[in-house]
């Protein structure tokens, strides 16, 4: 089991995601910090790229302002090599097949390995191409995490049969964003992937409130909430800590109440 295991070993995992060089990278080392401090079991950390398609408005503006920075990806490596010489909460790259092929694929992953990064989330990498990427994130120990959206059971199961270090869950189709209420049937998915896998499912796309994580850590091992951080992060800036540390432990109280 890869230190990713570690999130869901108390209770209920909550995990947070935050956009490297946003509003800069001193700012997103104490936010990481700050996130573990109340209560996080994972960090998603976000590599800013120009065109992420998975992504709402609000990171996507954060991606521009950290881009805007001058945040690179040898930038947020560094990054992650600074938050392990104090802490070893399992991190996982947010990313798209570009950055990872435009630095090389092996590269990348030798990278990951010798910075501290856990696993991998590729939202534009098809299941049926993830062979290469697969590979070579498997020799360097790093799992790559599969998104799971509302589709057919077979499909689901296919996907959740190779799954490691978490499954992701994607709430509603679209792209990322609060939302207001969430009727995918997620009880069924779970269901679905815990027939074939015995590997955590963690629900994301949409989840901002104290309600929806009580109801959604009910049937999910872990609930994953992006744009509503990212929010606190723009309407703060340098000052977010407070901000996030009061809702991040608020968030993660929450989840475990599904317990």
């Amino acid at each position: 089991m890869s230190k990713i295991g570690n999130a869901f070993q108390n209770g209920k995992a909550f995990i947070g995601f935050l956009t490297a060089g946003d509003p800069s990278l001193d700012k997103t080392y104490e936010y990481i910090m700050t996130m573990e401090k109340a209560g996080a079991d994972l960090v998603e950390i976000g590599i800013p790229f120009s065109d992420p398609i998975a992504e709402g408005i609000v990171i996507q503006e954060a991606d521009l302002r950290a881009l805007k920075g001058g945040t690179r990806l040898d930038d947020v490596f560094q990054l992650v090599e600074r938050v392990r010489q104090t802490s070893q909460i399992p991190l996982v790259f947010l990313t798209y097949m570009n950055p990872v092929f435009h630095y090389g694929v092996e590269k990348f992953f030798t990278r990951c390995q010798l910075a501290g990064i856990d696993g991998i989330i590729i939202p534009d990498m098809p299941f049926e191409e993830r062979g290469e990427c697969a590979a070579a994130a498997k020799n360097h120990g790093i799992d790559i995490i599969s998104m799971i959206a509302p589709t057919s059971k077979e499909r689901i199961q296919k996907i959740a049969q190779v799954g490691e270090g978490f499954l992701y869950i994607v709430s509603s189709l679209g792209v990322t964003g609060t939302r207001t209420e969430i009727k995918t049937n997620l009880k069924e998915i779970i269901h679905t992937v815990k027939e074939v896998s015995s590997v955590p499912c963690a629900v994301g796309f949409g989840i901002n409130t104290t309600e929806q994580a009580a109801a959604i850590a009910r049937d999910a091992d872990g609930v994953i909430v992006g744009s509503a951080i990212v929010k606190i992060i723009a309407k703060y800036g340098t000052e977010a800590a407070p901000h996030i540390y009061e809702y991040v432990k608020a968030m993660k109280e929450a989840a475990m109440k599904g317990m």
